[in-house]
């Protein structure tokens, strides 16, 4: 993955370009750790050679996986950047569309790029923190312990 800050200020504003290959959300967190991003958000645009992503099953209080082993466009991307235990989460959902036109998403759990995937992120200078929900299992931004 390449990068390149376009702007500063409050908000820092860079473009990722993801190779062919790379593992869109452990290259993110890896980025997000190198960087010290404690909070952003982004979106972006591209196409994975498979992809993973989830459904949460209010029920069963659990995500269920559902694969897709297939090339498939992006047609939205977008999530947020927090920390929890003082490590960079990603939290980020998919639409994507296949050959015939159909689309499929969900949570992103886990995406191989190819050929490429742009990615516009935004750093905040704050800090957004997660936590455990008890009733629900979800790792949820916890308002009052974020901030500066």
């Amino acid at each position: 993955m390449e990068s390149k800050v376009l702007s500063h200020g409050h908000e820092t504003t860079s473009l990722l370009v993801f190779q062919e290959g790379d593992e869109l959300i452990s290259t993110l967190e890896k980025y997000a750790f190198d960087h010290d991003i404690t909070s952003g958000h982004f979106e972006g645009i591209g196409a994975f050679k498979n992809v993973v992503v989830a459904f949460f099953d209010w029920d069963k209080k659990e995500y269920i996986k559902i694969p897709f082993d297939e090339q498939l466009e992006i047609l939205s991307f977008n999530g947020d950047i927090t920390i929890e235990d003082e490590i960079p989460k990603i939290h980020a959902h998919v639409v994507c569309g296949r050959k015939d036109g159909s689309a499929v998403g969900g949570h992103l759990v886990e995406g191989y790029v190819r050929p490429t995937l742009e990615l516009v992120l935004y750093k905040s200078d704050k800090h957004l923190r997660r936590k455990v929900d008890p009733k629900t299992g979800v790792h949820v931004i916890d308002i009052r312990s974020s901030g500066d």
